[in-house]
């Protein structure tokens, strides 16, 4: 019977095994994987602090940062942009990302981003546009 207990509990063992590893053993990332969610969804999740804002949409749309990271806008369009948290008009998921407008040429940044959340993102003078909407997880 103690056998047969071991050999359960490596079974049940290797299976927790794979699965955590099929999850990122809580590892950090070393590069880009498949993401979604937060403002934009869907998107390729990029470890980095900048997100560029151009006449096309922002790039990357999904990023991950450390917990009181800040993170920057940097306006290479011609127009002037407002990242701000969602949901819009409220702005109230994640305020750190209330940036403010960011002029043409410009950069703007967070305050610090709070710990273990996504917090979704959008240009509150084009609140509608898909392109220019996005996500920061924050570990």
């Amino acid at each position: 019977m103690a056998g047969r207990q071991w050999v359960v509990s490596g079974a049940i063992a290797g299976v927790m095994a794979v699965m955590l590893w099929a999850c990122g053993g809580g590892s950090s990332p070393t590069g880009p994987s498949d993401g979604g969610g937060g403002g934009g969804g869907g998107g390729t999740r990029v470890e980095t602090d900048t997100i560029t804002i151009t006449s096309t949409g922002v790039s990357p749309r999904d990023i991950i940062v450390n917990s009181g990271a800040t993170v920057k806008f940097v306006n290479n369009d011609s127009r002037s942009h407002e990242p701000s948290s969602n949901p819009h008009p409220a702005h109230t998921d994640c305020p750190a990302l209330n940036v403010g407008v960011v002029a043409a040429g410009a950069t703007g940044t967070s305050g610090p981003m709070p710990s273990g959340r996504t917090c979704g993102f959008h240009d509150h003078l084009n609140p509608g546009t898909g392109s220019l909407q996005g996500s920061v997880q924050v570990r």
